[in-house]
């Protein structure tokens, strides 16, 4: 296919994923309305959240193997098929029981979309073109996020009319998703019609030892994604804010500013680096200096009175270089017929760490009595996070090292491998 068709598919697969990216964010803008007009609680609102996180562990790694057996563009559309009824459940939402049912349905389908959707870009792109693909896509990810969080501004109307009527906007554009995911489909057919197709499954039958069998480097690769999306989610999406206002005396309103231009800026800074990936090559130095910016964020945080946006700078530089470079470096770590697998694997040893380090992390805030009377007590949790993405370093320098030997996978390379 042209140049220019495939980033038609990827225009097709940024508009499934930014779609059911707002979906997944939709409950906290309407969570106040649930509170007053429906009478929920905040463990049932909790709840609603929660309940889409538990399927995933173990159908991350299902919907990974799924993949490689029937293809991305396949598995992309069923997976967008349990978005958009799992949303529209939860549109319906009464008795509160369909509301649950609806995010537990959206859930088992949105982690294997993303998987299908990742390894979609990935073998419809080039090795020297697919960090800028994949930067964009995630780009648009979070394109999704951002609106969902500012839609009560841009969508007075809407939720002027309750509770409802924002999350059925959420259904609608799950519905879009589908929409593109079946024209995603239509095309990789379309392309299989005149040959191999790039996004053709066919591993075979899967075997538990296939997961043992990967390269040394993808293992190096995979422990820097893993403890770095552990350390990153845990720190900035649960405990940043209200560390900011305890240890660093801001106000909600200016820690909720520090802590949302790192998401806003990658944004626009994660295409950068992925493009910088694909035209200049040096993948595995890219990752190591994005790994290494994390313990140096951690140990400003705790040991300096440095502005907070230095420490935002750091790890928002951080946050764009790793996700732009990492997902195409382990794309060419691993055979196209086991990426999915690969992907899965991924994702569930990261929800692993996300779980445990967020419970860590409580726990230890609890144990050293942390808050606005005793600022020094958050000093454990930093000290955990800061081991951890020391870790992520260790192993992002061992897979450069390895790199640049004869084992290599070109990730060390100048340019784009041929």
């Amino acid at each position: 296919m042209s140049r220019y068709g495939r980033w038609g598919v990827l225009a097709l697969i940024s508009v499934v994923i930014a779609g059911n990216y707002y979906a997944f964010d939709a409950i906290a803008p309407v969570a106040d309305l649930l509170r007053r007009q429906r009478g929920l609680s905040q463990s049932e609102i909790g709840l609603l959240n929660a309940v889409f996180g538990a399927p995933n562990i173990p159908l991350s790694l299902v919907g990974g193997i799924l993949i490689d057996r029937i293809g991305p563009a396949r598995a992309s559309l069923g997976a967008a098929a349990f978005c958009f009824v799992g949303t529209v459940l939860t549109a319906v939402g009464e008795p509160y029981g369909v509301m649950v049912f609806g995010r537990l349905l959206f859930g088992i389908g949105e982690e294997t979309l993303f998987i299908s959707l990742l390894a979609g870009v990935a073998q419809w792109f080039s090795a020297g073109r697919a960090a800028l693909a994949m930067a964009l896509f995630f780009s648009m990810a979070r394109v999704g996020s951002y609106m969902a969080d500012i839609s009560p501004r841009w969508a007075v109307g809407i939720y002027a009319g309750g509770w409802r009527p924002p999350l059925v906007l959420a259904a609608v554009l799950t519905g879009i998703s589908l929409v593109a995911a079946f024209a995603y489909l239509w095309i990789d057919r379309f392309r299989r019609a005149g040959g191999p197709s790039p996004g053709a499954g066919g591993h075979g039958r899967f075997q538990w030892r296939d997961l043992t069998t990967f390269d040394t480097s993808f293992w190096y690769i995979l422990g820097l994604n893993v403890l770095f999306a552990s350390v990153f989610f845990p720190f900035r999406s649960t405990f940043a804010i209200e560390f900011f206002q305890d240890a660093k005396g801001l106000s909600l309103a200016a820690a909720g500013l520090v802590n949302s231009w790192v998401f806003f800026a990658a944004i626009f800074a994660t295409p950068v680096f992925g493009l910088i990936a694909d035209r200049f090559g040096r993948r595995a130095m890219l990752l190591t200096f994005g790994a290494a910016l994390m313990p140096m964020t951690f140990a400003i945080l705790g040991f300096t009175p440095w502005s907070l946006w230095i420490s935002t700078v750091l790890m928002g530089l951080s946050f764009s270089v790793v996700p732009a470079v990492i997902w195409p470096s382990t794309a060419m770590l691993v055979e196209p017929g086991r990426l999915g697998t690969a992907f899965g694997l991924i994702n569930v040893l990261q929800s692993l760490g996300m779980g445990a380090l967020n419970l860590a992390a409580g726990w230890l805030n609890d144990q050293a009595h942390a808050g606005p009377h005793n600022p020094a007590g958050y000093a454990p949790m930093l000290w955990m996070f800061g081991v951890f993405s020391l870790a992520g370093f260790v192993a992002v320098a061992a897979l450069w090292r390895r790199e640049a030997g004869p084992n290599g996978h070109g990730l060390n390379a100048r340019g784009r491998p041929a």
